[in-house]
């Protein structure tokens, strides 16, 4: 028997850089653009909630529709997924960019042209989804390679949650912002759209190195090339029992991650009255982010996939504990996030894993392979979970009595703000972790990839 052909160190790192890339636009995205809507264009909390409540009702028309479409292109090359790498590069920079742009007009044509331009960028997001959710499947059928590859991709998040969250300051201040002030305010627009241009000029390059260092080497067993509609694709999709659970699964760790990226910056600014002890804070979770980067495929083997999803919600929900009880004592907000990159690093790799295994149920079932539905499905799972907390963040904000007005000033915001923030980045992401938890309980990828074979052998 011939031996299989270990992924190499060198596409690892592409896989990587890709992650690290689109990982700092993520949190760039998530920890500052509220701020840029509330606090640099003083668009008010609930309108700026209700635009995002029109990104996600976008998100689930477009989102589909986009990826039947991608699910029946082929490339000159022959593959499906790769190639998306090279065409969004651009796209999904110059989409960055836009959203970070002050206009300068009233707040009526700022709601107007932020909704244009979030529906650009989403699109872009949307094909830049194909490949980072896809590639992982169809880069090596090998289980073990699969596992060190999403290691991969996770170590490369990490890099990119703490150039996000820990460095992005750092380049607002080398841009000129954050002069003479700790809390963002609309003297910094200038620096905020020098550090998109920033952030799109790293995405435009990670697509490119991963385009240019890995492979597309799965390929659809059957030969079958016909087209296929909605309705059937969906009705493959749902087949899958294992592909609905894993994109519940996803959404609770989208909640919890941009719960946490987008609450400990306000938290900081508004509780502790000092935004720079984020970066510390998010060091201390990125630190322990590369570890379990490093060491939960091994975590995998030894306990199996069930139970380490179920340890890395149990470790989110311990972590949340000692914050809740006294969430303006700082050693508690460590704590929180220690055990938060703990839970949510472990959650990545395995819900990617399963996805993975996921694309071989379906093609087993049907006969086909659906990797760009797969990856644009849980696209949307992701983008659903990011809207759920803009939604609520923004919301519970302005009930709370959230002045932008104040934030603008420098001076302190209202007491029940303050509680609106701990709840956000407490006891509120350990009710989303209990939930993972129940996901977590009814997700079993390799049995239901076993019952398929089984089944297939009998017919």
């Amino acid at each position: 028997m011939e031996k299989k052909k270990k992924i190499g160190f060198l596409e690892k790192l592409g896989f990587m850089s890709f992650s690290t890339s689109t990982n700092i636009v993520f949190n760039f995205k998530s920890t500052y653009y509220k701020y840029f809507l509330t606090s640099i264009l003083l668009i008010d909390p609930v309108a700026a909630s209700n635009m995002a409540l029109i990104g996600t009702v976008w998100d689930i028309v477009n989102d589909p529709l986009i990826g039947v479409w991608a699910n029946n292109v082929k490339f000159r090359s022959g593959e499906k997924v790769r190639p998306w790498l090279l065409y969004v590069s651009l796209p999904f920079a110059l989409g960055l960019v836009l959203l970070f742009t002050d206009f300068h007009v009233d707040e009526r044509w700022d709601i107007i042209l932020c909704l244009v331009a979030f529906f650009l960028y989403e699109i872009a997001n949307t094909f830049r989804g194909i490949p980072y959710n896809g590639m992982g499947a169809l880069a090596s059928s090998d289980d073990d390679d699969r596992k060190s590859i999403n290691a991969y991709r996770s170590l490369g998040g990490c890099l990119g949650s703490g150039i996000g969250a820990v460095a992005v300051p750092m380049i607002v201040k080398m841009f000129g912002g954050l002069k003479d002030h700790k809390v963002i305010n609309s003297s910094d627009s200038p620096a905020i759209f020098r550090s998109a241009l920033f952030m799109g000029v790293l995405i435009f390059l990670g697509c490119l190195i991963h385009y240019f260092t890995t492979k597309e080497r799965v390929r659809q067993v059957s030969q079958e090339e016909e087209k296929l509609g909605i309705v059937e694709t969906y009705r493959m999709l749902f087949k899958c029992k294992s592909w609905v659970r894993n994109m519940f699964y996803i959404m609770t760790y989208g909640v919890s991650t941009c719960l946490l990226t987008s609450s400990i910056t306000y938290y900081c600014a508004y509780v502790l009255n000092d935004s720079s002890k984020s970066t510390l804070i998010m060091a201390a979770y990125l630190l322990v982010s590369v570890v379990f980067s490093i060491i939960t495929p091994k975590i995998d083997t030894l306990l199996g996939r069930k139970k380490t999803m179920v340890l890395a919600a149990a470790l989110q929900i311990v972590g949340k504990i000692p914050f809740v009880l006294a969430p303006t004592n700082i050693i508690n907000a460590y704590i929180n996030a220690i055990f938060s990159g703990m839970g949510i690093t472990m959650t990545f790799i395995m819900f990617n894993t399963n996805r993975n295994r996921i694309s071989d149920i379906v093609e087993v079932q049907n006969g086909r392979r659906l990797d760009t539905m797969v990856s644009t499905g849980d696209n949307l799972a992701s983008k659903i979970a990011e809207a759920l907390v803009d939604k609520l963040f923004l919301v519970a904000l302005a009930a709370a009595g959230f002045s932008a007005q104040l934030a603008d000033q420098g001076l302190v915001q209202n007491v029940t703000t303050q509680n609106t923030i701990n709840a956000l980045l407490g006891w509120i992401p350990a009710l989303v972790a209990c939930l993972m938890l129940l996901f977590a309980l009814t997700i079993d990828t390799e049995k239901e990839y076993r019952e398929a074979l089984a089944e297939k052998e009998t017919e």
